[in-house]
């Protein structure tokens, strides 16, 4: 059975918001015509304005499109392919709807209008409000478009989003439960389709599905996944379930998206520092920024707990359990790749190190080592590289662990064990 790539949520309503406006428009464009009260003017001019009005549109449609199409490439070739944060952004396919919407009303008030020789103001009207509505939109689209294309703003919003998610996905308040017996296993579902990314979870559908059967569900696979044929994909404990119910609640497609990917924000934010400080760019600066959101990403999930996303039903009986990433996943993702390129910038390498330090201050004890580990190692390279950088903004101590010696310097001074 070929696999079911289901759009995402998202795209859906914008398909469906787009239906509506034009189903709106040519609504519209059939009332207006027929208002018999008010002032009434010839109706060859209007209907000359309308077909005009409809025929200038469709160069809006152009523009819409020609920044869709500008600020993907360079948002492909300057930050990351993986960024589609302007293509999926709703005022993009708004605009183009109510564009589109403003055609199928002109077209079809002026055939509506027919061989009257008046028509009500009203239907000129109509057509120039529409007519500075999309002009409106239009700045807007433009505004988003300039904003999508520098840094900072890129920057900021990746980070805004991720924050979102990992909000939703680690609650503060989330108590402890006991994992499920695995006496009471009764099915591994594996994927049984070509590799696709996990982009999202129906929870409610199949919190029910599993409420049905009085089974509980533990998805192994994290929203952001790769799914691969015959891998395991989630277990059903306590009563038999079908399986396609299992793989019916889970939406794939080509590419991750930001609904429940707590990485992604990880990996879009290093993607655009290891961009920077590759040799073809060698921009430490901009690695620099995305770092910055980083480290204050990090810093959030040193201190939450991160435990498994545990949903229950109308009942308050656990259904579904999700298995999401650990700190260690988020400690690779963001700051490995990173580390091993910016060895040949002093700037990006001091300022790993900082970032290190500030997220190992906010981290919880038992999450400090990973990053004591990946400290030293930059401390270390810095000693070996930029030796006249391997001190502290204070002049005092630093301690280097590794696996070699410990290397102590105070004042510009080496001492080795």
């Amino acid at each position: 059975m070929p696999v079911q790539v289901v759009p995402t949520r998202r795209r859906l309503r914008a398909g469906l918001a787009q239906l509506a406006l034009v189903a709106a428009g040519m609504s519209l464009g059939l009332a207006v015509p027929g208002i018999d009260r008010g002032p009434q003017v010839p109706a060859r001019p209007v209907i000359n304005m309308l077909f005009s009005v409809g025929l200038s549109v469709i160069g809006a449609v152009a523009v819409i499109f020609s920044l869709l199409f500008l600020v993907v490439q360079w948002v492909a070739t300057t930050f990351t392919p993986r960024l589609t944060l302007f293509r999926d952004a709703p005022i993009v396919w708004r605009t183009f709807g109510y564009a589109i919407a403003i055609v199928a009303f002109c077209v079809t008030a002026a055939l509506a209008i027919g061989n009257d020789t008046e028509v009500s103001v009203a239907a000129p009207i109509v057509a120039v409000v529409l007519l500075l509505g999309l002009l409106a939109m239009l700045r807007t689209l433009q505004l988003r478009a300039f904003s999508a294309i520098q840094l900072a703003p890129a920057l900021s919003s990746i980070a805004a989003r991720g924050r979102a998610i990992l909000a939703d996905l680690y609650p503060q308040d989330t108590g402890p439960a006991a994992a499920p017996d695995p006496a009471a296993l009764r099915a591994t579902v594996t994927w049984p389709h070509p590799p696709a990314a996990l982009q999202r979870i129906e929870v409610d559908r199949l919190v029910e599905t599993a409420r049905s059967a009085n089974a509980v569900v533990v998805l192994r696979s994290t929203p952001g996944a790769t799914l691969h044929y015959g891998s395991p994909v989630a277990e059903v404990y306590g009563a038999e379930l079908v399986v396609t119910a299992v793989l019916d609640a889970l939406v794939v497609g080509n590419e991750r998206t930001f609904e429940q990917d707590p990485l992604l924000a990880f990996r879009l934010l290093a993607d655009i520092a290891l961009r920077a400080l590759s040799p073809a760019v060698h921009d430490p600066a901009t690695a620099v920024q995305a770092m910055d959101e980083l480290g204050d990403l990090l810093g959030w999930v040193a201190a939450a707990r991160l435990e498994p996303l545990r949903l229950t039903d109308r009942d308050d009986a656990e259904r579904l359990v999700v298995q999401l990433p650990q700190w260690e996943d988020f400690v690779r993702t963001g700051l490995d790749d990173i580390a091993a390129a910016a060895v040949g910038s002093p700037l990006a390498l001091t300022h790993l190190r900082e970032t290190l330090e500030r997220v190992r201050n906010l981290a919880r004890p038992d999450r400090a080592a990973p990053l004591t580990l990946r400290l030293a190692w930059v401390t270390e390279e810095m000693a070996d590289r930029f030796p006249y950088l391997h001190r502290d903004r204070a002049g005092s101590t630093i301690a280097v662990e590794g696996d070699h010696h410990k290397r102590w310097r105070a004042e510009g001074d080496i001492q080795s064990d």
